[in-house]
């Protein structure tokens, strides 16, 4: 269980995030949702320690993370899925996916994790030689999540998957979220699509200026009500 406990944190004077406290569940998809500026990514990177708490507690089954490095936190199987995809324009799909593949614990799996990752996304492997750079938004988006699973991560954060995306990919993605949900992955998604992100979740946590005005289980979830505070109008 990764566990997150009073925290603020923020940008060098300015503090984005107060007093958070949220649980994401072994198991279990737990989905971030909120207009922009309300401290959603801010919160995923305060967990990746790219940005130092001021105040508050991060743990993983109850053994402290917040005092690791970044680069350390991949060894406790934690995988970042960052907001705008941020591939390796210069380099190829498949270098794209051997950077993935950088924590000690993964990196004697490479082949193998790579088949997987294009069994997922079979385009990957048609464009595996093809430079970064000259792929589709869908296929780039693809290539970040299959990234993010080379190190065979048992957490995994996804920062708005379906940003920019047609709808067609966006239900691939969502498939894609779906299965490593029934494989048991931990996943912690922010996104702005209420109605995909509730329909996926086990449970939904709401932030309004750098705070958390709602916890609640997926499936007890009136879109409605939930709709009216996303927008400031309760």
């Amino acid at each position: 269980m990764l566990e997150v406990e009073n925290i603020r944190a923020g940008y060098g004077d300015i503090n984005i995030l107060w007093d958070v406290s949220v649980t994401f569940e072994t198991g279990k998809l737990t989905t971030i949702i909120g207009t922009n500026g309300a401290g959603k990514t801010t919160l995923l990177r305060a967990i990746l320690g790219l940005i130092p708490l001021s105040q508050g507690r991060i743990a993983l089954d109850d053994q402290p993370l917040d005092k690791l490095s970044t680069w350390d936190l991949t060894e406790q199987g934690i995988s970042l899925i960052p907001e705008g995809r941020m591939v390796f324009k210069e380099m190829s799909v498949e270098e794209n996916l051997q950077m993935g593949a950088y924590p000690r614990r993964s990196r004697m799996q490479v082949g193998s994790n790579l088949e997987r990752v294009y069994q997922r996304f079979p385009k990957l492997k048609e464009r595996r030689r093809q430079l970064a750079g000259s792929l589709s938004g869908g296929e780039a988006q693809m290539l970040a999540m299959g990234r993010g699973l080379m190190s065979e991560p048992q957490i995994i954060l996804i920062d708005e998957p379906s940003l920019g995306l047609a709808p067609v990919i966006v239900n691939d993605i969502f498939a894609i979220l779906k299965t490593l949900k029934d494989e048991g992955k931990t996943i912690v998604l922010v996104e702005q699509n209420t109605h995909r992100a509730v329909g996926i979740a086990d449970h939904v946590y709401l932030m309004q200026s750098g705070k958390i005005i709602l916890s609640q289980e997926a499936d007890t979830v009136d879109l409605d009500a939930l709709h009216k505070l996303y927008f400031a109008q309760a």
